[in-house]
């Protein structure tokens, strides 16, 4: 299980360490990809197979599908962890993240995620000032 919050310079080379707590999930790889709210999502192999085969189950006739899948498995790469705990980051996806030099990588269960600092802080206090709201919201699901 993926939890916390960590901050992590990303090095000149497009390099990012991993949190410690987290490489011995990743040591077989992992699948970086875009993700939603100008940020990646990190999955291991295993977590990554069952995403990749509900994308690839969703109708391709709908639109709005067709693009999801496109955003997700279009832009996945395969990553490994190097002698250090980093791995290299695509330049693609540090674009699509506008990722410079400070990161968030953000455990969510299953994923992690990788954010600009400063977006993930500006995400975070919108979030956390409309907490009860989306509390709420959440309610009607059961949680």
């Amino acid at each position: 299980m993926f939890i916390g919050e960590y901050k992590h310079n990303l090095d000149d080379k497009g390099r990012l360490a991993i949190p410690v707590k987290f490489r011995d999930k990743l040591k077989g790889g992992a699948v970086v990809t875009r993700g939603l709210d100008r940020c990646l999502f990190l999955y291991t192999h295993e977590q990554w197979e069952k995403i990749a085969r509900k994308l690839a189950d969703l109708p391709i006739s709908q639109s709005k599908a067709r693009a999801f899948s496109r955003l997700m498995l279009a832009g996945a790469m395969d990553v490994d962890l190097d002698n250090q705990g980093r791995i290299n980051l695509p330049e693609y996806l540090r674009e699509f993240a506008v990722l410079n030099k400070k990161t968030v990588i953000a455990g969510l269960f299953d994923r992690l995620e990788i954010w600009e600092e400063e977006a993930w802080d500006k995400y975070k206090q919108g979030t956390e000032k409309d907490s009860g709201e989306i509390a709420e919201a959440l309610g009607e699901l059961g949680i």
